[in-house]
């Protein structure tokens, strides 16, 4: 199956939730509460979605650096996707949450990351699904068999070191996921030190959508970048390299293709000062 699209709406879902090629996958977490993705999924969920748990599932421990959220272990992550049923380079890997992409855009990189491009996120995710009326179940699918393998694209990622080197460099473009008053100092309700990298500019993740959690238009995406079209390299950041995942989402629907994450972000930034 070959999959050129970003996201799907919840009306084409609802019509391929029986479709063998697709499977679905609930990303709902709260940095405030790490356990209620996981109670909330338990709960009610999209017929047949598995749940992957930001913290347990799409990141690794955290250690001195790195962020609060680093990149999973390749083997692990490959593993639980693998027993989700999703074949490599086959499956549509269909994600979503109800925190406007915060969380599905997460899977959405590490799977276009990961060498899989057959992903997709939810327009305007579970709270639009509900809104619809569309089923929901608290029944847990049974694990599958699927053979997902790896292949990791190196270029998409960037570490502190290489953001040092090339932040400055004509062409290359340094941007600030979170909110504006995060971006600037004046607040600060996760980090130990406020503030931003030096040369960043701010582009909040919140604006890729509306507040419904809908997508905005690509014309809309494409005049959101317009002033980065002719940037060679643009790199991302957030707090902890999980919004700007979000970023990312919306540069790809705005055509630009040049979007690197740097993965530990903001914490592990301030983790080296």
């Amino acid at each position: 199956m070959v999959n050129t699209q970003i996201f799907v709406s919840p009306d084409w879902l609802v019509n391929n939730l029986n479709n063998p090629q697709v499977v679905i996958v609930d990303c709902r977490f709260a940095l405030s509460d790490p356990e209620l993705g996981r109670k909330q999924y338990q709960t009610s969920h999209i017929p047949g979605a598995y749940y992957l748990d930001l913290n347990q599932d799409l990141s690794s421990p955290i250690g001195k650096h790195g962020g609060r959220h680093p990149l999973p272990d390749t083997h692990n992550l490959a593993k639980k996707l693998s027993a989700m049923g999703i074949n490599s380079q086959a499956t549509l890997v269909v994600a979503y949450d109800d925190s406007r992409l915060a969380f599905a855009s997460r899977l959405w990189w590490l799977l276009r990351y990961f060498g899989h491009e057959q992903v997709v996120v939810i327009d305007g995710g579970y709270t639009e699904w509900q809104k619809a009326g569309y089923p929901i179940t608290d029944v847990i699918p049974e694990h599958q068999t699927g053979n997902f393998i790896p292949q990791i694209q190196t270029e998409l990622v960037v570490d502190i070191e290489v953001v040092k080197s090339r932040k400055d460099l004509p062409g290359v473009i340094l941007v600030d996921s979170r909110e504006s008053d995060r971006y600037r100092g004046e607040r600060e309700p996760i980090d130990k030190i406020a503030g931003h990298i030096p040369g960043a500019v701010n582009y909040p993740w919140q604006e890729v959508t509306d507040s419904s959690g809908y997508l905005l238009s690509q014309l809309q995406h494409r005049q959101r970048w317009e002033n980065l079209t002719t940037a060679q390299e643009i790199l991302v950041y957030c707090g902890s390299g999980v919004t700007a995942c979000v970023n990312l989402l919306s540069l790809e629907l705005a055509d630009i293709h040049t979007g690197k994450l740097y993965a530990g972000s903001w914490s592990d930034w301030i983790s080296y000062i």
